[in-house]
């Protein structure tokens, strides 16, 4: 079914991102997988081409491109391209609309022009060794001393923690507030107490330095905080509806994509004297995942779509990503089950798409959180 959500403005953008990936990541991949994180010249290259900020103001060196549907592009291209290890979605929808949207001026004066060129690479530091989706469980706590805030705690599955020289760390400022006695410090590259701890050896995503950082004494200047004081919650819950639309759509990018490649192999890879395209299970295999793609690219370009209009809601996009999480992680296993021994084999792309995708149903909030979130909604 042709798809009614883009306008020749993005299909032009999706070869821009098509071109960039040939030339500046596809080539380099393997040896960032192998390095275990991505090279800084990538993500200056990213600024130089446009691809960062897209949303931020062009007064502060964005692409001022307020419309998802671009992101979308973004999203949809580098997972064809198999190279998630590069967390620009993280950059621009998840981190991007904390700093355009609760930054003050002269914040975004200091932080939005680094993170439109590539300079200035960031992350979000929520997730903690005993507290994940449970933000009444957050440990890391930052006292008050008049003109600046002391911070101590640590921080763990950081995506972007070796690379980042901004983090966004969510730390009670309130012991007695629970999950509203929560703020936003940014922490910058060099503060005193601040370090890194191991680049985390995962399944997949290799090439994405995912760490531990620590915050020991750290003074953090009054200057940093972002948003209100004690508002992190409603803050997070706020920006929480973009970051899982960006995870679905790699979602059903990924399912498309595996589709796609297994389909052309059945056709190919000969077993009994015939393609195994030729046998009836394999068709029915094709058709059913088919199926449930086309329906699923329908739902989540309708949510596309509302967001782009702002009237995208909490339930529709948890709704959007545990089903396209979910229907990405059957996928790859059906989809390396037809290719038998060599889907097992690191040198096809299904192998790595197997584990790259796996974190997909955990992160942004885990699958059972999602259905949680649209049940309340549901039964009160």
């Amino acid at each position: 079914m042709k798809r009614q959500i883009f306008t020749e403005d993005h299909d032009a953008f999706r070869e821009t991102v098509r071109t960039f990936l040939a030339k500046e990541v596809t080539p380099h991949y393997e040896k960032w997988e192998k390095d275990g994180i991505v090279s800084r010249d990538a993500w200056r290259a990213a600024g130089r081409q446009g691809l960062l900020g897209l949303a931020v103001p062009e007064e502060y060196g964005g692409g001022g491109a307020t419309d998802f549907r671009y992101s979308a592009v973004l999203a949809e291209e580098f997972t064809r391209a198999g190279t998630p290890g590069f967390a620009i979605g993280l950059h621009n929808d998840i981190i991007g609309p904390y700093l355009t949207s609760l930054a003050t001026e002269e914040q975004k004066r200091r932080w939005l022009p680094g993170f439109c060129t590539g300079e200035t690479i960031t992350a979000i530091a929520m997730t903690e060794p005993g507290a994940g989706s449970d933000l009444q469980g957050i440990r890391t706590a930052a006292e008050d001393r008049g003109d600046h805030w002391v911070l101590n705690g640590s921080k763990t599955f950081i995506s972007n923690g070796i690379l980042a020289d901004l983090v966004i760390v969510v730390a009670r400022t309130t012991p007695e507030g629970g999950a509203h006695g929560l703020s936003l410090l940014v922490v910058e590259r060099g503060m005193a107490g601040f370090e890194r701890g191991r680049n985390l050896d995962k399944i997949g995503q290799k090439s994405q330095d995912t760490a531990e950082l620590f915050f020991n004494d750290v003074r953090v200047p009054k200057e940093n905080l972002l948003g209100e004081l004690n508002g992190a919650f409603v803050h997070l819950m706020t920006n929480l509806a973009q970051e899982r639309m960006a995870i679905a759509i790699a979602g059903i990018a990924a399912a498309e994509h595996l589709l796609e490649i297994t389909t052309g192999y059945v056709k190919e890879r000969e077993a009994f004297g015939r393609p195994l395209a030729k046998l009836q299970h394999i068709r029915f295999e094709i058709a059913e995942m088919a199926t449930e793609c086309a329906v699923t690219r329908a739902f989540l370009d309708r949510c596309i779509a509302d967001h782009s209009d702002g009237t995208l809601d909490a339930v529709h996009a948890s709704m959007a990503k545990w089903w396209a999480t979910e229907l990405q992680k059957r996928v790859a296993d059906r989809c390396l089950q037809l290719h038998g021994g060599y889907g097992y084999m690191t040198a096809y792309p299904v192998a790595r798409a197997f584990t790259d995708g796996r974190i997909q149903t955990i992160y942004g909030g885990t699958t059972e959180i999602m259905k949680e979130i649209i049940g309340r909604s549901l039964l009160g």
